[in-house]
């Protein structure tokens, strides 16, 4: 799998990609304590907020920079937009009001929806060989899950010694690692696009194949279940952690690393898992998994102390991110299958849109939930969520739509 690494161009693409992962990571756990700096309580809700504006960025943008991607050179683009996302950063440290946060996360969110289909639309070209590319979309998922893992307990490090303005600082350092790296490379010469199409059509086409495809649809409804599990640990952790265990700050990152930590050692073992078991068999049992843990979490949690509910939050966590892995690393999988390599572009694109309207509904959702009815609520709220995204996906995709390991 690491082969491909001895590609220049893509080695330091994929390491502009960690860089600026980890700096991101580090920028969640700060908007996290400055969101709780500034709201107390509901700082849950000002997190589920800005991370709804997150998911309106993605949807509203990413396509539209898709579609344009191939007029502008893109080295210099992508620089450009690791350069926004740089001033952003910096900016974030003297934020005083809420709205400035919603303000940033926006400016923040679109140079990155702008970035990700610029990026992931450089790689095949770079990697023209199918086993190469193959593998670096391996290694892009053990990225997000390293990510998860290592942000986290990079910023309770951090926090050790630096206040949790000092993480926009790291983030700030992360994008410009990335720049930098982006520069050192040449990327392939641009292939001229000879039936300029319009950006309707593009959706439309994605759209069309997407939901008229049975296992994609069911895709879509375990993503709807990995929302759930995902969207209560990124929400809602800082208030459980801060507000109802009143531990450190440093508290937080560690919560959140074992949600990494349980991701990046289910996602380790998929490969083989994936060798022997079905798709479709495997990720509704991960989604059935998310289900039960949610709901069984709701059930103890007002049964403890705040001692076992420390321990029990740090188990289930560990337990949501290796179901969350389940759930999303075979996506691509699922996609590759379903269409022609001239659909592919348009099938991405509508993934990457529908996906994350699951996160625009589960974001705000958990925070209105842990903030108006606590956190039993929004676990029940969660179990709900996942549910129904379990129950949907059994029915919309059917056995015959499965492929064999």
């Amino acid at each position: 799998m690491f082969d491909v690494l001895r590609h220049r161009t893509y080695r330091n693409l994929f390491f502009a990609q960690v860089v600026a992962l980890v700096g991101a990571g580090l920028a969640t756990v700060g908007l996290s304590l400055l969101a709780y700096d500034l709201a107390g309580a509901d700082a849950a809700v000002v997190l589920g907020t800005a991370l709804a504006i997150k998911m309106i960025a993605y949807v509203l943008v990413a396509p539209i920079a898709g579609a344009y991607a191939n007029r502008v050179p893109r080295r210099a683009l992508l620089v450009a937009l690791d350069g926004a996302r740089l001033a952003v950063v910096l900016a974030l440290p003297w934020v005083t009001q809420v709205w400035q946060i919603y303000m940033l996360i926006f400016l923040l969110q679109s140079s990155s929806a702008a970035f990700t289909p610029l990026f992931q639309a450089t790689l095949p070209e770079v990697l023209p060989d199918e086993a190469d590319y193959t593998r670096a979309l391996t290694l892009s998922r053990l990225a997000y899950d390293l990510e998860s893992l290592l942000s986290p307990a990079l910023a309770a490090m951090l926090l050790l010694v630096l206040s949790y303005h000092g993480l926009f600082v790291g983030t700030a350092l992360g994008f410009a690692g990335s720049a930098l790296l982006v520069v050192s490379v040449v990327l392939p010469p641009r292939r001229r696009v000879t039936e300029p199409r319009g950006i309707g059509r593009k959706l439309t086409e994605g759209l069309r194949l997407y939901l008229a495809t049975p296992r994609l649809r069911g895709l879509l409804a375990l993503t709807l279940a990995a929302a759930a599990g995902s969207a209560l640990v990124i929400v809602n952790t800082v208030v459980i952690v801060r507000e109802g265990l009143a531990r450190a700050e440093s508290a937080v990152a560690l919560a959140l690393m074992a949600y990494g930590a349980g991701s990046m050692a289910l996602a380790l073992l998929l490969p083989r898992l994936l060798a022997r078991y079905r798709d479709r068999a495997l990720m509704l049992a991960a989604a059935a998994v998310m289900t039960v843990l949610l709901t069984v979490l709701a059930m103890a949690w007002p049964q403890m102390a705040p001692t076992g509910q420390w321990w029990l939050m740090l188990t289930g966590w560990a337990l949501l991110g290796m179901a969350y892995a389940a759930l999303a690393t075979p996506g691509g999988r699922l996609l590759r299958r379903s269409a022609s390599a001239e659909q592919l572009p348009a099938l991405f694109a509508a993934q990457f849109s529908l996906s994350h309207l699951c996160w625009l509904l589960a974001y705000p959702l958990v925070g209105w939930l842990g903030s108006a009815l606590g956190t039993v609520a929004a676990l029940w709220g969660m179990a709900a969520l996942a549910l129904t995204g379990t129950a949907l996906a059994w029915r919309l995709w059917p056995v015959e739509e499965d492929s064999p390991p």
